[in-house]
């Protein structure tokens, strides 16, 4: 899609959910008094003041502040990748439609009067995350989301947008499955990479109970991260229109309102001994350390070297020449072909990590669990000394 289409199909997003503030419709004149209001609660376009002469801005529209910061946020983009990767097609697969248009949202969940659940058939392209995906009157008779772990998590109204599309397309479940019954070193050419999603805030929130990263056998995992009240809720740190960080929340307990900076640990997890900087940055340094093992470990016991590339779908490549450039075949980087179940693990856990920008704020303390664990089982396999590296659980 060409970049300058990207204005009118955002004005196109924000009309669509202007449509739902209340006036009388222009042309009602003909209609019965009775009918005339009961159109105009259902289908509302235009706004008048009770008598003239006006200005535009002396129109009061109740909830105007919020169409506002919505039509600015992410959701309302109708022209980011995450509402028009399938333009060209000219729909979108059903099992993608749940998160990525408020039609498929509201068919996913059964709010459009048809049954719950996965959606066999795709949804036009055009949609975005609107107003009535999180402000349908049937999301109070929704009672729990079930996760890609298979857990029915209990959830509030307000919780189920959140939860529907937060909480990724996978599980550690299914990563375990991937390599059950197979050497833990010996490479095989039938594993592939296994992508947990993106934005995957609402499954790190709830942890090991979630299940939304690989649990190595005899490892315990924390739980749903509870901050103190009144932080219970995604929309307890989260505008819900603009979608932005209230940061003043932060300040109830902590000396700073940048999340990066906040530390909520007298240790370091690191193995650096600074307990002055923020514990994004023991995350940020144990993911570092974890993505060096396993590049060490694809070239010293997969023998085929790995690369990551953030920008490109599967992310793993093949270096089979260890040139630091992707292998090539038909002018296209070879996805990463040495995977033995122990990579394949880590890389998991890693991707889950990073899936969630602000894992350090969501669950600081099974981002830490899952890097250490992982970084653990590369480091024994290629006989490194792990204990050196001071790293802390």
């Amino acid at each position: 899609m060409h970049k300058n289409s990207r204005l009118p199909r955002r004005i196109t997003a924000f009309c669509a959910a202007l449509a739902v503030v209340v006036a009388p419709p222009l042309f009602a004149q003909s209609e019965p008094e009775g009918e005339i209001e009961a159109l105009g609660q259902e289908l509302s376009t235009y706004v008048f003041p009770d008598a003239g002469p006006y200005t535009p801005e002396s129109i009061a529209i109740g909830n105007a502040r919020q169409i506002e910061l919505w039509a600015r946020s992410a959701h309302a983009d109708a022209g980011a990748e995450a509402f028009s990767h399938w333009d060209e097609d000219g729909e979108i697969p059903g099992a993608c439609a749940a998160c990525h248009s408020g039609q498929g949202f509201r068919a996913f969940h059964g709010l459009d009067g048809s049954t719950p659940g996965p959606l066999q058939s795709p949804v036009p392209t055009g949609g975005v995350v609107d107003c009535e995906t999180c402000h349908n009157p049937g999301l109070a008779t929704i009672e729990t989301v079930t996760l890609p772990s298979g857990v029915a998590h209990p959830a509030e109204a307000a919780e189920v947008p959140c939860l529907t599309c937060h909480t990724g397309r996978a599980a550690g479940e299914r990563v375990a499955g991937a390599t059950a019954d197979m050497p833990d070193d010996a490479v095989n050419p039938e594993l592939s990479f296994v992508n947990p999603h993106y934005k995957i805030a609402g499954a790190t929130w709830l942890g090991g109970y979630g299940g939304v990263g690989y649990h190595y056998p005899g490892k315990t995992y924390s739980g749903r991260f509870l901050h103190a009240k009144p932080v219970a809720t995604c929309l307890s740190c989260h505008e819900p229109h603009a979608l932005t960080v209230n940061e003043a929340i932060c300040l109830t307990c902590h000396q700073t309102g940048q999340p990066d900076e906040i530390r909520i640990s007298r240790q370091s997890y690191d193995g650096s001994g600074d307990t002055e900087k923020g514990i994004a940055a023991d995350i940020r340094a144990n993911s570092d350390l974890l993505m060096r093992e396993m590049t060490a470990y694809a070239e010293e016991i997969a023998g085929i070297g790995l690369l990551y590339d953030g920008a490109r779908y599967p992310y793993f490549f093949a270096d089979a020449n260890l040139d630091g450039v992707a292998d090539q075949s038909d002018g296209r980087p070879v996805a990463y072909n040495g995977w033995t179940p122990r990579l394949l693990r880590a890389a998991y856990n890693w991707k889950v990590v990073n899936a969630d920008p602000g894992i350090h704020v969501h669950n600081p303390h099974y981002a830490l669990e899952l890097l250490y664990d992982s970084t653990e089982a590369l480091a024994t396999a290629r006989g490194a000394d792990f204990a050196a590296m001071g790293l802390l659980r």
